[in-house]
């Protein structure tokens, strides 16, 4: 059995369940399947004086066994909005004694980071103290954001060159990464996967009975979802916008973020505050019924990788309205999976007026994302890692 060692600030704690929830469910996948030990180290960052939302996610930085996979949280300086440029050595500061005895105990074959910045140039120092091969996964928002930054993208650059190999999630975001400079010799394309028992079609008119009953939503007229994070990049805005076009249409927005009391102000100075409902942040459990409710799933991003909530909606059979971000056109391969649109709250609203007059039957919809699941995710990346170390 190889033995993999992650480090992975993106993870599920105790205090943010939802939090990078995609890297969870791809390492307990590689767990699952037995020919690879997975061990997750998880640093979370907390100042020196750890108070208000720091001091929950100090009492979050729990060592344990969670669905399969060995995780260990230990913590690093952090200095709120400041620390972009040491967090990669504050990182590597507080993981190398845990790796390095890990190691000794039991060896690993490889080193892996499930983020490129700050996780990447952080996990290029563990492997090269460990004098174990790297791989270093890129999902969006640390090539879009970060390698706009001189000082992370210098960082970033060098621990590619040191890298065995690189994982980029859509062909969009690799070709991207070969722009800024990385050797796109080195990029292997990893699809997201799918948890497919639990994201399906579910019948639709108890589904708005549940979100009536639970949320308020009104059971009729048309209904839109955005999943994401609720910031700029994601356009809510453009949706709430488009939603005044749509005078029948409700829209539930599910997610948490700092643009929230701006998007509340947004939405009751366009008097659209009765019909737009924030859900907040909901579990894997619940998201399937809001997706099975609604009619489409519009999430106007600035720039993506491959988003999960693009694939989560098409198995639940609802089509998606996005803008052409990252690999857009590598899930929407089929009219009936929806449409791509200007980041224009007039497009958006043209285009769900299509689908709401020429429906695609949600069968056709989920069979978009047939490709998608986490037991191919996990087999690819067995693929690319054993291929690594060859």
């Amino acid at each position: 059995m190889k033995r993999l060692l992650s480090i992975a600030t993106l993870y599920p704690d105790a205090h943010r369940p939802r939090f990078g929830t995609f890297v969870a469910r791809q390492m307990e996948a590689l767990a699952a399947r037995g020919d690879w030990d997975v061990t997750v180290i998880n640093p979370i960052g907390v100042p020196p004086l750890a108070v208000g939302r720091y001091e929950a996610l100090a009492e979050a930085a729990v060592t344990g066994v969670e669905h399969g996979v060995t995780v260990h949280r230990p913590r690093f300086t952090l200095v709120p909005k400041l620390g972009g440029p040491i967090n990669p050595a504050m990182i590597a500061r507080a993981v190398l004694p845990l790796a390095k005895r890990l190691h000794a105990l039991a060896p690993f074959d490889l080193v892996d980071a499930q983020f490129f910045y700050p996780d990447g140039p952080a996990a290029a120092k563990v492997a090269a103290a460990l004098e174990l091969p790297l791989s270093i996964k890129a999902r969006g928002a640390d090539i879009h954001l970060w390698g706009g930054k001189a000082y992370a993208l210098r960082k970033m650059l060098r621990a590619g060159d040191q890298a065995a190999g690189l994982l980029a999630v859509s062909e969009a975001l690799a070709a991207d990464m070969a722009e800024l400079g990385f050797a796109r010799e080195k990029i292997t394309v990893h699809y997201t996967g799918l948890d497919r028992k639990l994201f399906r079609p579910l019948d639709r008119p108890e589904s708005r009975a549940l979100l009536a009953s639970r949320f308020g939503i009104a059971a009729d007229g048309p209904l839109l979802a955005t999943v994401g994070a609720l910031i700029s990049r994601k356009g809510q805005q453009f949706v709430i916008r488009a939603l005044a076009r749509l005078p029948d249409a409700r829209l539930a927005l599910v997610g948490t973020g700092p643009d929230q009391a701006a998007l509340e102000l947004l939405a009751r100075e366009s008097g659209m505050d009765g019909r737009v409902h924030f859900l907040g942040s909901l579990d894997h459990e619940r998201l399937p019924r809001v997706l099975s409710a609604a009619n489409a799933m519009v999430l106007p991003s600035a720039s993506e990788g491959l988003a999960n909530a693009w694939v989560e909606a098409l198995a639940c059979g609802c089509p998606l309205v996005i803008t052409e971000a990252g690999g857009a056109r590598e899930v929407l391969t089929r009219p009936e999976a929806g449409r791509i649109v200007e980041r224009d709250a007039d497009a958006i609203a043209d285009a769900v007026r299509d689908l709401l007059a020429f429906p695609p039957s949600r069968q056709a919809v989920a069979a978009c994302a047939a490709r998608f699941g986490w037991e191919a995710n996990a087999a690819a990346l067995v693929d690319y890692y054993e291929g690594l170390l060859a």
